[in-house]
């Protein structure tokens, strides 16, 4: 899921064995209204962190190959939470139900193909108008660390994604792009001139990294000066540009999953002695500082933005998660973003994990954020029938689920039963498991 981070290998054109991460894939128009805030009171907040038993729940969720992991007894007053109409900044969507930002690895040599302006016209259209979120998507040439995946930095990729974001929204999709830096989590063979990655210090991420070459250690990064900061900061304003030049409505920034702003963000590994490391607000200035130089750019109503709290991908940490992001989060505040999206603490690279600490609770930002929040996570139907009726998210984020089924919100009406997902088919370069999964037989054309 996008939530989700997988390794996995993938046959190119060249028979070569890659891999990827899984990032974390005639409607209602799209309808722009004004800005609405929704702050609660300290005591309201920490009340729902202590009622909000969401991550203990035993709901089955599906894994590979099998039947829909979910029950199908869900009422239709249930199941009506997820067609309730709710503002995404500029925007107003229809429906809860969000597309995730999955990598698919179809972009050859980072450039946008044509099978991805099919891909993206189902995905909008079975959205039924609601927010699709396009893939990680690079900001710059430093910004690479998996193959395949699409940039957004040149003319050429500008030019390519135009005729798939007027695909997805022609067909009624509101349509955000994910920018992206993955920093540290890459390798030399990945950078210009074989370089070394970038990121907040000159720590190397544990483990190894499949490259062109095959796979290796990961890189010892280098880590960025002032100047270098700065340069990253523009990219993202630059690529934010690029992005709605392109025909996006509008972009999330990847501040997530171990990835550039989340080196950042995280104690472990930004060990750096200077403004932008040490204290929580230190470590946490570059996302501010990308937050208002994409802001600015092309305005807040058209921002989001994705942070993982618990994540340790990549082999990031934070002993201190809530205080770190309860600064973060009020600090986002400030800016009137489209939304906030985080992953819940349950969520552990591919794998769902039993949370001991039950104080860690995405409930605690959701109550503090003034907008629009987004949960992503191992969601299935009813569990994210249950996060909306606990008031746990405005919006819930699908990934394998979604993928597989790109009429998700008319299965969930009807109670259908859900198409199978093919793991094997997550990374590779064609177009089976990407444009031929089957809608339901309603008239929508595939």
């Amino acid at each position: 899921m996008a939530f989700s981070l997988l390794r996995c290998s993938l046959k190119t054109s060249a028979g070569i064995q890659r891999a990827a991460t899984w990032q974390h894939i005639s409607a209602p128009a799209i309808v722009p209204v004004g800005r609405k805030s929704f702050r609660t009171t300290t005591s309201a907040k920490r009340e729902h962190a202590e009622t909000d038993n969401l991550d203990q729940k035993d709901l089955t969720k599906q894994k590979g190959d099998v039947k829909p992991g979910y029950s199908a007894s869900s009422t239709d007053e249930d199941v009506s939470l997820f067609f309730r109409p709710q503002k995404v900044g500029a925007y107003e969507v229809p429906n809860r139900l969000v597309y995730a930002p999955l990598t698919r690895c179809r972009a050859i040599d980072s450039n946008p193909q044509k099978n991805m302006v099919e891909y993206y016209r189902q995905r909008g259209a079975g959205s039924e108008g609601g927010l699709v979120i396009a893939e990680g998507t690079v900001i710059s040439d430093t910004g690479f660390g998996y193959s395949h995946v699409p940039g957004i930095f040149t003319k050429k990729h500008i030019e390519r994604w135009q005729d798939i974001t007027k695909a997805c929204k022609d067909a009624g999709g509101l349509f955000f792009c994910q920018l992206w830096h993955v920093g540290r989590s890459s390798h030399a063979d990945f950078q210009p001139n074989k370089a070394a990655p970038l990121s907040s210090a000159a720590v190397a991420a544990e483990g190894d990294i499949f490259t062109p070459e095959g796979s290796k250690p990961h890189s010892t990064p280098k880590a960025l000066d002032k100047a270098g900061i700065a340069k990253i900061v523009d990219e993202f304003r630059q690529a934010a540009r690029n992005a709605i030049d392109a025909g996006f409505n509008g972009v999330e920034i990847h501040g997530a999953n171990g990835y550039i702003i989340d080196q950042f963000i995280k104690p472990t590994p930004n060990n750096r002695t200077d403004e932008y490391g040490g204290s929580v607000e230190k470590r946490c200035r570059l996302c501010l500082e990308v937050v208002k130089a994409v802001t600015d750019e092309v305005g807040a109503d058209k921002v989001g933005i994705r942070l993982s709290p618990y994540g340790e991908f990549g082999s990031v940490a934070d002993d201190k998660p809530n205080a770190t992001n309860r600064y973060l989060t009020e600090q986002l505040n400030k800016f009137g973003l489209a939304y906030l999206h985080m992953v819940e603490p349950r969520i552990a690279g591919n794998t769902e994990v039993d949370v001991t600490d039950k104080t860690y609770n995405l409930s605690h930002f959701r109550k503090l954020f003034d907008g629009t929040f987004i949960a992503a996570g191992g969601y299935n139907r009813e569990r994210a029938i249950e996060a909306l009726q606990k008031d746990h998210a405005d919006l819930i984020c699908f990934g394998r689920h979604y993928l597989a089924n790109p009429d998700l919100p008319k299965r969930f009406r009807e109670h259908a039963e859900l198409n199978s997902y093919n793991r094997d088919t997550f990374y590779t370069n064609d177009d089976a498991g990407y444009i031929d999964y089957p809608f339901l037989e309603d008239g929508i054309k595939k």
